[in-house]
């Protein structure tokens, strides 16, 4: 299941894991330009010890001395007084950095290297540092000053001046850049995806939801100048989208149809206007008697989707203004009744929990086959929770990648606290790499608004954030 999930992680995110190869190699290839090259030159040495006698047991001895011999030499190769006497002024330790000394496993033979930018001169030194190493060897190995000495140190291969130089290697470091690269994008997206607490997937809402999800509506471009279903006579791709909500909600709750459903959702800007106003036009297209209440009393939008007048309205039957058939417009084909927000009021919460609001209900839900209301965002205000005191269910809409599953968790909470009957949620502005069937959606509620419609109906204007 986990490699699954990088799987699906990666191939979602491919265009991103191209430029970072892209990137990382690029930056080798840059480094490997701006890298000097280093050219390697070297020498091995024999050591021996004297032999006096010529015996056997002698000679075996004088082996054994040598390779003893050989460990300590290759770390006295690369000591100060050594690489001293050929720095000819150069700073010692930078050039002790740049000589190597090792002892070859079970042989008296020693091979050192010295790297230099120069070919010429890296030889050079090398053969020097052979020089000065076998006059050192000879003056400390010997027991007096008229001895001879008991270990002989000789250069038995002297060096050649390198032809390719050692560093950089152009294909190693693209390899390594693409792969160092990699590893970062991928640690990168999988620590992204992991702390990303929003909802991307139908699963997961339903998840935290604890209901089900009836709809998937996707993202569509387009969807900006024309918001609502109407388009291309109702056989786009989200149509059918809205088509698949309607059918789902016919099927939730066979003994307890709901005939008063508040389309509400966690914050502003997550669709639930958009999804008010296309559920209500796709029910009344399938013959059903549907009412749309505008509800959000704080920032309406319902009458600029629709390009209707929403001066008068729900405030006003509240306030025994104005008769209930008389604020009711009639909007489109086949005739989608609705009933505007009216004026914004000081004290929406308490009109839409009022008695007044009860009684609009119960008419409304006698004449018509559903009520859809409009409501607010459920977790900065009130008034969706007042409205869904009273209505038969509620209809979550969650937007992909910007609601958080503990704004759903909440939302879920506020709802069973005052027993708020969920009747299920929708996902969305869900790309159209992650629904199966749903490829396209709807605009921001944020974005102008132009819509096509019968010739009934009004030219909007841009709509109001919700």
């Amino acid at each position: 299941m986990e490699l699954l999930y990088y799987a699906r992680l990666m191939r979602r995110h491919w265009l991103l894991l191209l430029l970072s190869l892209l990137v990382g190699m690029g930056a080798a290839i840059l480094v490997t330009v701006n890298t000097a090259p280093r050219y390697v030159a070297g020498i091995t040495m024999l050591v021996s010890a004297d032999d006096p006698e010529g015996s056997l047991s002698t000679a075996l001895q004088a082996g054994a001395l040598s390779q003893q011999r050989v460990q300590s030499y290759a770390t006295l190769l690369t000591s100060r007084r050594v690489v001293g006497g050929i720095a000819q002024g150069e700073d010692v330790d930078a050039l002790q950095e740049d000589v190597t000394a090792t002892a070859i496993p079970n042989t008296a033979l020693l091979r050192v290297t010295v790297a230099d930018s120069d070919p010429r001169r890296a030889a050079q030194r090398a053969d020097a540092l052979g020089s000065a190493f076998t006059g050192l060897i000879d003056e400390i190995e010997r027991p007096s000053s008229k001895s001879p000495p008991t270990v002989r140190v000789t250069v038995v291969d002297k060096a050649e001046v390198p032809e390719e130089p050692v560093s950089p290697k152009p294909l190693t470091n693209m390899a390594l850049g693409a792969l160092i690269a990699l590893f970062a994008a991928i640690t990168v997206l999988v620590l992204r995806d992991r702390l990303d607490t929003t909802v991307k997937t139908a699963e997961a809402l339903q998840r935290v939801a604890k209901s089900s999800v009836l709809g998937l509506i996707g993202y569509e471009r387009d969807a900006r100048r024309h918001p609502l279903v109407l388009r291309d006579q109702g056989r786009s791709v989200r149509a059918e989208a809205f088509r698949s909500l309607r059918t789902n909600l016919q099927f939730i709750g066979v003994d307890r149809q709901p005939r008063s459903l508040v389309v509400t959702s966690c914050l502003p800007g997550e669709g639930k206007s958009s999804t008010s106003v296309n559920l209500a036009i796709t029910m009344a297209q399938a013959g059903w008697r549907v009412v749309l209440v505008d509800a959000d009393l704080r920032r309406p939008s319902v009458p600029r989707y629709l390009g209707i007048e929403g001066g008068t309205g729900l405030t006003d039957v509240l306030i025994e203004r104005a008769r209930l058939h008389e604020v009711i417009q009639t909007w489109g084909q086949p005739g989608l009744s609705v009933l505007p927000s009216g004026r914004i009021p000081p004290n929406p919460s308490e009109l839409l929990g009022s008695r007044g609001m009860r009684s609009v209900l119960a008419q409304l839900t006698e004449e018509y086959d559903m009520v859809i209301i409009d409501a607010p965002p459920l977790l900065p205000v009130t008034d969706a929770a007042a409205l869904g005191a009273i209505c038969d269910g509620a209809l979550l809409v969650v937007r992909h990648g910007k609601t958080r599953n503990e704004q759903v968790v909440q939302a879920g909470e506020l709802l069973s606290s005052i027993n708020t009957r969920l009747v299920g949620t929708v996902l969305n502005f869900v790309p159209a790499k992650h629904g199966s069937y749903y490829g396209y959606g709807y605009g921001y509620e944020a974005d102008p608004v132009e819509q096509e419609t019968s010739s009934r109906t009004p030219q909007p204007q841009t709509p109001m954030p919700v």
